[in-house]
């Protein structure tokens, strides 16, 4: 097996049809086949879906569906326990009692619930109002407002159009193409910027083919600094399209680039946040692209930049527009100086990772790691930042790094995700270490399937789920070496299995070279007669019908 056939997503869907023989399909048939769509199928599946929640301590609770509705969960993995949050029929009858509501315990009138400082009490909405359960007394009260999370450092977008800054006392965004931030505490705004005008403002979120008004940036570790950039589009067409939602059309105008026009490009700049100034950094403007995706922030941040931990530095990839250039680079924050480390030159396209970027800056020992294609394989390698010299490299053989989850810079080893190396299905990601040296290079969930993988905010556990097209999802959670501290779930298809419902079943074929491996699913007719024949559609990415069909797990 060679590059080409991993780094192409070559996934053949085959799905075959009703037989067509001069029918006509009815209203029934159709309906029928949409029944088997996964949002009617999926609430048949029982304990499939675990979403952890974290809590301090690498503690976390989850909700699961079950035949009877759902119940919530706790794991402690210190402990290595795993049981109910809650007594949910307990709570149940203190809520009915305080709401005048009925309540059963399996079907509690809240998806989410909140933890806090203590851990005696859990928090949640119901009825229109905020409650508060004792667990040591069981009192149920009303009024009390569930206590926030905070962002992860650096601030992710969430659902808003604000960013957080990791102590979570401030919030940014845009007003009027300037950079303002608000005081979670006060309510009071400060404006940062005074320079952004109409089409070329700053943290703009506009890569054409999508956009929204929400803030591209990223904030120092400290909270003290913004890292973004000012999007100069005010030579790039205007794009308009009429929505054909049911009622009124809206008419939506958005910068798109067409033949002819210049590309939307952005100058990148420090924001100091104290004493507002805007430090532009002393590189030429780059194209509005990242390693990731021709959008600067398609992971959910604004990607390929780095700081150090004490916010002096800041590492950022500059990429070119055709994706065959990729500079890294290296500021001053205080200054805006900046120092060229290394490039890197493809004839094809550079591609960092599989949804997240696969590149860290490591400044306490001045090093770098970074993800390259050079030896045929997508591979982890580890440079000096002083030298731009390649040291050596980290990961090697016949399978790819998709995705770069953990640096421990104490022990010297990367985390990651990888591909290729399971011969039933080179598509099946598992998980993975190795130490900078590129020695001691580890399996972590040795179980054959896909391993969907969690890392707990500690780095000292993570959650897997694993399961195949046809095999149901086992969900486990396990020490960062791989080891199990205790089972979680596994998935019950029963009562899906009972309405008729059938697996796709995986098959391997060849290619018309004779020679290339294909991975497909085929998916029949619940009704199949096997004395009919029956058409057969050929669905693959990338395919005229523009749908991304890379399903290597189980979708009941």
């Amino acid at each position: 097996m060679n590059k080409y056939l991993l780094t192409i997503p070559a996934f053949a869907w085959v799905m075959s049809a009703y037989a067509q023989q001069g029918s006509t399909l009815t209203t029934k048939d159709y309906e029928h086949a949409e029944s088997f769509m996964t949002y009617n199928t999926a609430p048949f599946v029982d304990r499939a879906d675990v979403r952890p929640n974290w809590l301090p301590g690498d503690k976390f609770w989850y909700r699961v569906l079950t035949a009877q509705g759902s119940e919530f969960v706790l794991v402690d993995p210190v402990k290595k326990t795993r049981e109910a949050a809650f007594d949910h029929q307990k709570l149940a009858q203190l809520l009915s009692a305080a709401s005048g509501n009925k309540y059963d315990g399996n079907m509690l009138p809240f998806q989410t619930i909140s933890f806090p400082a203590d851990g005696k009490k859990i928090m949640f909405t119901a009825a229109d109002k905020h409650w508060q359960y004792d667990l040591t007394t069981d009192l149920v009260t009303a009024g009390a407002e569930p206590e926030r999370g905070r962002m992860q450092p650096g601030g992710r977008r969430g659902k808003t159009e604000e960013v957080l800054s990791p102590d979570g006392n401030r919030a940014a965004y845009i007003k009027d193409y300037n950079l303002w931030v608000r005081d979670t505490k006060t309510g009071s705004q400060s404006q940062l910027t005074t320079d952004g005008i109409k089409d070329f403002g700053y943290a703009t979120d506009n890569a054409g083919w999508q956009n929204s008004d929400a803030a591209i940036l990223r904030w120092s570790p400290d909270s003290k600094k913004i890292a973004t950039f000012k999007q100069d589009q005010r030579k790039v067409s205007d794009m308009y399209l009429v929505t054909t939602n049911v009622g009124k059309p809206v008419l939506k105008q958005w910068k798109y680039p067409l033949p002819g026009d210049e590309i939307a490009m952005i100058t990148r700049v420090i924001i100091e946040v104290d004493h507002p100034k805007v430090i532009t950094l002393q590189v030429p403007p780059d194209a509005h692209r990242a390693t990731l995706s021709d959008d600067i922030s398609s992971s959910g941040t604004f990607d390929d930049v780095d700081w150090s931990s004490d916010a002096s530095k800041l590492a950022f990839v500059s990429t070119s527009r055709d994706h065959k250039n990729e500079k890294f680079r290296i500021a001053d924050a205080a200054t805006g100086a900046v120092k060229e480390v290394f490039e890197e030159t493809v004839k094809t396209q550079y591609e960092s990772g599989w949804g997240a970027i696969n590149w860290k800056f490591l400044p306490k020992t001045n090093e770098i790691i970074w993800f390259s294609e050079r030896d045929n394989w997508g591979h982890l390698y580890l440079y000096d930042a002083a030298t731009g010299k390649v040291k050596n490299q980290i990961t090697k053989g016949d399978f790819v790094v998709t995705r770069l989850l953990k640096v421990d810079e104490k022990t010297r080893t990367v985390y990651f995700i990888a591909g290729g190396l399971e011969k039933e299905n080179p598509y099946y990601s598992q998980l993975c270490k190795a130490g900078f040296d590129g020695k001691h290079f580890t399996v972590l969930t040795p179980e054959e399937g896909n391993h969907n993988i969690t890392l707990s905010p500690g780095g000292g556990y993570f959650v897997d789920s694993y399961s195949k097209p046809d095999v149901p999802p086992v969900t486990v959670l396990r020490g960062m070496d791989g080891k199990l501290i205790t089972n979680l779930e596994k998935a019950d298809v029963s009562r899906l299995t009972a309405t008729g419902w059938k697996a796709p079943t995986p098959v391997k074929l060849i290619a018309g070279d004779g020679k290339t491996d294909i991975y497909g699913l085929i998916f029949t007719p619940t009704n199949m007669d096997a004395s009919k024949k029956y058409p057969v559609i050929d669905y693959i990415y990338p395919g005229r019908e523009r749908r991304q069909l890379v399903v290597c797990g189980f979708k009941g």
